[in-house]
């Protein structure tokens, strides 16, 4: 596991004072075939799973190796051209993978439809799978080539979430997402440690509709459309779901951690506006998104949904969740604000066409678009571009104990100057700042880690590390 410097625990704080992050891209790794998921099993490799159905390892440096960790091609179908829904779609790492050596995929067979299956390894440092090891769970028949979701995760409980379209056709013309008794259109919740019922998974106990013998009872959600990509936030175990719109808007769906059986209004409901009520429940007992998009008034049209940033290594996108389109090229963020969630769309990052977000081990993030061989990974721009007149201001002597001195030369004085413990708390601040020499008592301090920020009157900065002993 990466180990990143204390600087990026206080910049956190500073970050949500002083500056707005500004999302770049950064390639990691090249040499991909149509990714479209990107996920980790633990360790420091990513797992990048090609469209034609392959799992490709990217190493922690960014090297990919040359073979494949699986191949299931022979058994993949419908993915040969690009902007085809089908092909080898999802990838989940069971929870004790250190030690079982399971993980599951979900692919659309030669027949089209959607098959959800095990694979085991004999070791979790293996680079390659034996194909022979599949055991399959779920086989759901498709009745067209698109909307098939495909993405999975275990969440926090142990259970496996699995993402599922509603089928295809223009405007859900069989009402699959309202229909409890077929899986499409559905968010499903399985237990893969528990085989029960002539199946090779289980049913939770907890699952809302097992009582319904009209309903599957696979079932954790439904009223979705293509919920291509969802994950789960790791500090509140929410589950946030990116819904790809008919023609009207995209979505984002958050759905909190605890609460389970919610209806996402489709074929309803689209966004937050009707779409096809006839036969539908009334709209107060659906759950509406958290953020839309509409086709009118932007280029979106097929919204990849992503993951709410917890890593350290970005202190000023903790709590963002990002999301990007297939069609726009733009990256979105959402940052939570009271009640409500305030937007921002990058400029387009042209020729990728998203379709892939990853989360690493230690929780930075990562996109590929289906037209890019490349892996890039996600960077805050403002810590990597440096326009602070204080970016080489002298501070000694470090380590420190009584006094601690500062130099600015011939740049001029800073504003301000602020002392920060490494869990982000303002310690000393020291203002109107007059001088271009400044001597500083810290003999009040305790001994430790400290960060120092220099702050100027157009809101410049520049941040070192500070050991007091």
């Amino acid at each position: 596991m990466k180990n990143y410097p204390f600087v990026v625990l206080f910049l956190f704080f500073l970050s949500q004072s002083y500056a707005q992050p500004v999302v770049s891209l950064e390639s990691f790794a090249t040499g991909l075939n149509k990714p479209v998921n990107i996920k980790h099993a633990g360790d420091d490799r990513l797992f990048v799973v090609e469209q034609d159905g392959f799992i490709r390892i990217l190493n922690i440096d960014g090297t990919l190796n040359t073979t494949p960790f699986l191949d299931i091609e022979s058994k993949v179908g419908g993915s040969g051209n690009i902007g085809d829904e089908r092909g080898f779609l999802g990838l989940a790492f069971h929870p004790n993978y250190p030690t079982n050596g399971f993980f599951y995929v979900n692919y659309t067979n030669t027949a089209g439809n959607t098959i959800v299956s095990r694979f085991s390894v004999s070791s979790a440092s293996s680079n390659i799978v034996d194909a022979s090891t599949e055991q399959i769970l779920l086989t759901i028949a498709q009745p067209a080539g698109n909307h098939n979701g495909g993405d999975m995760a275990f969440g926090t409980d142990g259970f496996l979430y699995i993402s599922s379209g509603d089928g295809g056709g223009s405007g859900d013309p069989t009402d699959k997402g309202q229909d409890l008794s077929s899986l499409l259109g559905k968010i499903l919740r399985i237990d893969v440690d528990n085989a029960s019922g002539g199946n090779n998974y289980g049913i939770p106990t907890d699952n809302p509709f097992i009582s319904n013998s009209a309903a599957r009872d696979e079932i954790w959600a439904y009223g979705v459309r293509n919920p291509w990509k969802f994950s789960f936030d790791r500090q509140t175990n929410d589950i946030w779901i990116a819904d790809v719109g008919q023609g009207g808007f995209e979505e984002i769906n958050r759905m909190p951690a605890t609460t389970a059986g919610l209806n996402y209004g489709w074929r309803c409901y689209e966004g937050n506006n009707p779409f096809n009520t006839g036969g539908c429940a009334n709209m107060n007992t659906m759950t509406f998104p958290v953020a839309t998009l509409a086709h009118s008034t932007t280029s979106f049209c097929s919204i990849t949904g992503g993951y709410r940033y917890r890593g350290t290594q970005y202190p000023g996108f903790q709590g963002l969740y990002f999301f990007a389109d297939y069609c726009s090229n733009e990256i979105g963020t959402l940052r939570e604000n009271g009640s409500t969630w305030d937007m921002t769309l990058t400029p387009p990052f042209n020729g990728n066409s998203w379709v892939a977000f990853g989360e690493d081990v230690d929780g930075e993030l990562y996109i590929a678009g289906i037209n890019s061989s490349t892996i890039y990974k996600i960077k805050d721009a403002t810590l990597s571009i440096d326009n602070s007149s204080f970016a080489n201001f002298k501070m000694y002597p470090n380590p420190a104990s009584q006094e601690l001195n500062l130099e600015f030369g011939v740049t001029g004085s800073p504003d301000t100057i602020v002392f920060y413990d490494i869990q982000g708390r303002l310690i000393k601040k020291v203002e109107n700042v007059s001088s271009a020499t400044v001597t500083i008592s810290i003999q009040n301090l305790k001994k430790g880690c400290y960060f120092v920020e220099i702050l100027g009157v157009l809101g410049e900065k520049a941040v070192k590390k500070l050991i007091l002993n």
